[in-house]
């Protein structure tokens, strides 16, 4: 384009400013000016030109001039204008650094980001964090302080209108703060942060946001479906934050039923509520609907028999549980009757979403004489009992034929008020006799079916401390939890008497720290013992025609001793080698010990659990109930004793954590666990051998602020080099493992006196 190409006086006069000989500039300038013009003021075009001509002569090409240019006008329309010299001291700063390789993705952004902060005070709190986040990862790397660019800050701008669309201005700055903390000396990991590529990236970013996550409630939904709805499905959840342009919806499959890993309030309604109305909608559907051939259907049919089939489960999930019905009605859009004009749109859903509301609200108030006539209708034939997918769909057709309207096929759909977003998909309604477009292919290639780890419970999420940045990573270890498998009772009861002489000699010293002053608990339903008088009084009442008391048990209580006490076992695999100068293994001293441990526990009346774990990366630590607080020391607890194994790694930290959750709601004054171990805290994907031992080092610190005693025993002969560094002076370390059935109950002894 040459300057006589302009016809327009004014136009020369604007090319003239911008004082710019790229071709890429040239091609566009009619365009850009004509969307500057139509929304900035004389003054803002001056000023946007003018800082276009600077950017220009940064001796960055024309990629940032360009940007700015396209970007200017629709950030200017939300922020401002007065914004703009704010922008451009950004500019300029980063251009003085050597980070200005970012001035292009930091313009691009500029127009996406300005929509997500929406004022300029917001915006300028934005600039602030961007200006902190590159002095401070720039020239960190090797301790050169000039020479480097920050390597992450090109990749921050690109992600930046996402992390906007999920974290507050605030989220966002702890986001930012975590990166640089824990990854201002590595690059790579650095830019893998902040592109919200790593798994540490995702798990602050979840930390940060805002509504219900599932990872916080996971425990109580799966709980939910089995007490609730007896079903044991698992929960999968799916990001809502990294797919913007393709919204996921609820579905389930056979790998289980998939679920947002966030959820907002809505108005009165909280997350976990939202959470619930979804899953109990997907247990209506496996239920009760039965999928139809769809070959012949249209699109229109299919979503009507769509929406009758959810209106039908939902009533039938109202009648099970009424108080699900204030929840889907207050989810459910209710769509004003006169918001669509038929005469330019299509009106399909908007009529489907007004019948979908008044087959579930009686209090509806539309007046269309169709939908009055089908929900009706739909009433009778709920009215004859649950009705099924057969009779509800041929309802539904009859509604397609009757309502049908040339203006359905227009290309303008109205879609507003008629997501119903605690709705699944509806794919297993559907079944193709002939493979098309509509059918879900992949679902007969995966005929993958959950394993039987994957239908035990979900993990529990606990952090891990990181030594090198004095910070926690949020939700790093999952631990999973189970019962442990049983063997034989008897094997434990021939170890016990394999010690009888040991145990003999423990009893006696049983006998003189056992509490004395026991406290009668009288009008009990269950209890130890018959209370005479009361018996006697209930039995009098009844033969007189009253309502006898029928509390007529005591029960005793220690008023002495009140202790609770977690025995927590390594079960890593080193625990399979043969103890020094002993045919047994390690694992087989530990089982002896363990029983007369559990055998003197039990004789002097103290509430106590055994666990073990062990671990095979963060991803999957083991923890396994081997005797609860509720159960007596009887066949079940020695028989999973029984059946013990060793094998994988010692995450110590997460398991200590777990067991702790157990301890810590014990009504006891004195809280203890025990942790036996034979190594080092350690897992095949940490490659810093001090990494879990400062993690579990913060873990007794953590125990201690909760009133929990912590003590290790150790058999490890070199744990002298690491255990005080843990316990303090918490432990004990027993060189000759031979004697271990011996010093472990004496030392608990010795602890609880």
């Amino acid at each position: 384009m040459t300057e006589t190409a302009y016809q327009h006086p004014l136009m020369k006069a604007y090319w003239a400013i911008l004082d710019t000989h790229f071709k890429p500039v040239e091609d566009v300038f009619e365009d850009v000016m004509a969307e500057a013009l139509a929304i900035l003021t004389r003054e803002g075009i001056n000023a946007y030109l003018e800082a276009a001509r600077v950017i220009g002569k940064l001796g960055r090409g024309v990629e940032p001039m360009l940007a700015f240019l396209e970007e200017w006008p629709s950030a200017a329309k939300v922020l401002g204008e007065d914004a703009l010299p704010e922008i451009m001291v950004v500019i300029q700063r980063m251009q003085k650094s050597p980070n200005s390789k970012a001035i292009t993705p930091f313009l691009q952004t500029l127009a996406p980001v300005a929509r997500k902060l929406v004022s300029q005070e917001r915006m300028r709190h934005y600039l602030d964090i961007t200006l902190d986040f590159m002095e401070r990862t720039t020239g960190s790397i090797h301790g050169h302080h000039t020479t480097f660019p920050s390597p992450s800050l090109p990749d921050f701008f690109a992600q930046a209108p996402f992390l906007l669309s999920q974290l507050s201005l605030v989220g966002l700055k702890n986001w930012v703060e975590y990166g640089i903390r824990n990854y201002r000396s590595h690059p790579e990991r650095q830019k893998d942060y902040f592109s919200v590529q790593s798994a540490d990236s995702h798990a602050v970013l979840q930390r940060e946001r805002h509504g219900t996550l599932f990872m916080d409630v996971e425990r109580k939904l799966d709980l939910y479906l089995r007490g609730l709805w007896q079903d044991a499905q698992q929960l999968v959840p799916y990001s809502t934050a990294f797919d913007e342009l393709r919204k996921p919806v609820p579905y389930f499959d056979k790998l289980g039923m998939r679920i947002p890993d966030v959820f907002d309030d809505a108005g009165a309604i909280p997350g976990i509520d939202r959470y619930r109305a979804t899953l109990a909608h997907m247990v209506g559907h496996r239920r009760w609907t039965s999928a139809q051939i769809a070959d012949n259907w249209s699109p229109f049919q299919r979503m009507a028999v769509e929406f009758f089939e959810d209106c039908r489960i939902e009533t039938l999930l109202c009648r099970e549980y009424p108080g699900l019905k204030r929840i889907f009605l207050a989810l459910h859009p209710k769509p004003v009757a006169s918001a669509c004009d038929p005469e330019t749109t299509s009106c399909l859903r908007h009529r489907m979403a007004m019948l979908s509301r008044a087959l579930i609200d009686p209090k509806h108030g539309y007046e269309d004489a169709d939908l009055l006539d089908f929900t009706q209708r739909f009433h009778a034939l709920m009215a004859q009992g649950e009705s099924n997918s057969k009779e509800i769909a041929s309802l539904a057709l009859s509604y397609v034929a009757k309502t049908r309207r040339q203006s359905d096929q227009y290309a303008k759909v109205h879609f507003d008020d008629t997501v119903v977003d605690y709705r699944d998909d509806n794919r297993h309604m559907w079944k193709f006799i002939e493979e098309s477009d509509d059918e879900e292919m992949f679902e007969k290639q995966r005929k993958l079916e959950p394993s039987e780890e994957q239908q035990g419970l979900p993990p529990r999420h606990y952090p891990e401390w990181d030594y090198s940045s004095q910070t926690y990573r949020p939700d790093w270890a999952s631990v999973y939890e189970a019962l442990h498998p049983k063997g034989n009772p008897v094997d434990i009861d021939k170890l016990l008497e394999k010690h009888a002489a040991l145990a003999k000699r423990l009893k006696r010293i049983l006998d003189l720290l056992k509490p004395q002053d026991k406290v009668r608990i009288r009008y009990q339903e269950e209890g130890s013992e018959l209370d005479l008088d009361v018996a006697i009084r209930s039995l009098i009442d009844f033969k007189g025609g009253a309502n006898p008391d029928p509390r007529i048990n005591m029960s005793h209580r220690t008023d002495g001793r009140n202790i609770a006490v977690m025995l927590l076992l390594d079960l890593s695999e080193s625990l399979n080698e043969k103890a020094s100068g002993s045919e047994q293994t390690i694992l087989e001293l530990s089982q002896e010990a363990v029983s007369l441990l559990a055998w003197a526990v039990e004789q002097l009346g103290d509430p106590f659990a055994i666990a073990g774990f062990h671990s095979n990366t963060r991803h999957d630590v083991r923890y396994l109930h081997i005797k609860g607080y509720g159960e007596h020391w009887g066949d079940d607890a020695k028989a999973r004793l029984a059946a013990m194994q060793a094998g994988y790694s010692t995450r110590m930290g997460a398991a200590m954590r777990h067991a702790a959750h157990y301890l810590a709601a014990r009504p006891a004054d004195k809280k203890l666990m025990l942790i036996l171990t034979d190594g080092r805290p350690s897992d095949i994907d940490t490659h810093d051998e001090q990494l879990l031992v400062e993690d579990t080092r913060q873990a007794v610190k953590e125990l201690d602020r909760e009133g929990i005693f912590t003590y290790c025993i150790s058999l490890d002969p070199k744990a002298d080099e690491y255990v005080s560094g843990i316990f303090g002076r918490q432990y004990t370390v027993i060189d000759n493992i031979q004697r271990l059935p011996e010093k472990l109950p004496e030392l608990f002894l010795a602890l609880t006196k």
